[in-house]
């Protein structure tokens, strides 16, 4: 055999063994889909730990805030009793003003708050009479398990066409409410019914441009998503579940504690020109 023969041979054998220029492109599309997910998953689950926090932290301070917008109307209005003067009456009005029923305050407080005041529950827990403490939801690690392997095996990104993307997308939302209420039964049911689902046909092989296009709408959507975590991270409720994510009844314990005595000294400020008055 020739050198030139035998040069042509090892050729011929580097390109039958060479990737195709796809292949690599289609790694990195499954990559990016993976990662997306992950990601998705990360958001929901910190939503998720945001609207119960933020359930809870109504239910337990929302009594309290309620309470000093009423004493901070009392206080100006007995101060507007006293002197007349116009910029006080003023005040008084702006003060009575911001504890006007509003619509929608009994759903705003989960009924602590009604349109006749503090419901009797409010009223205890600014006591120290004893309250039915306020439903919370939970997530154990076994439900939270659960709600991943769902996500990662159903997501809506991994669909092929618009009649799998929308299967999966109805999928997912029960898939959420399941999760958000913490129910692990019917999170199992529902793992039970997806492994019995219709299995997704195996994709064919995409062109490079169809390639490309599945990146560039990973990307977009991963834009998205960092904009929606970035909105909660920076809200109010996940900033204060965010100063204490492992035990956020103590962080809740500390803000009720600040409240009450808040309360105490706009007891006394109103006893205190409440007797002027008199």
């Amino acid at each position: 055999m020739t050198g030139e023969q035998h040069g042509g041979e090892q050729q011929g054998a580097e390109q039958q063994g060479a990737e195709r220029p796809e292949a690599r492109l289609e790694r990195a599309v499954r990559a990016a889909e993976q990662a997306l997910i992950e990601f998705e998953i990360a958001v929901e689950t910190f939503r998720v730990e945001v609207e119960n926090f933020s359930r809870l932290h109504h239910q337990r301070l929302g009594p309290m805030y309620a309470r000093l917008d009423e004493l901070d109307a009392l206080i100006a209005e007995a101060r507007a009793a006293r002197t007349g003067d116009p910029e006080d009456l003023r005040k008084a009005r702006e003060a009575r003003a911001m504890v006007l029923p509003m619509p929608g305050v009994e759903e705003l407080f989960h009924h602590w708050v009604d349109s006749d005041g503090l419901s009797p529950e409010a009223a205890a827990m600014l006591t120290d009479r004893p309250v039915q403490p306020p439903k919370r939801v939970r997530v154990r690690d076994e439900v939270r398990k659960l709600y991943r392997e769902l996500a990662r095996k159903a997501h809506p990104d991994l669909a092929r066409d618009e009649e799998e993307r929308q299967r999966r997308e109805e999928f997912i939302t029960r898939v959420n409410a399941a999760y958000g209420r913490g129910d692990e039964a019917l999170l199992r049911e529902l793992s039970e019914e997806w492994a019995r689902g219709p299995v997704p046909a195996a994709a064919e092989l995409s062109e490079s441009e169809e390639l490309y296009a599945r990146l560039d709408w990973l990307a977009r959507r991963k834009e998205l998503l960092t904009i929606v975590a970035q909105d909660l991270e920076e809200s109010a409720i996940g900033a204060m579940l965010r100063m204490a994510p492992d035990d956020p009844d103590r962080l809740l314990d500390e803000v009720a504690e600040q409240l009450l005595a808040q309360v105490a000294e706009r007891e006394e400020e109103l006893a205190a020109l409440t007797r002027q008055v008199q």
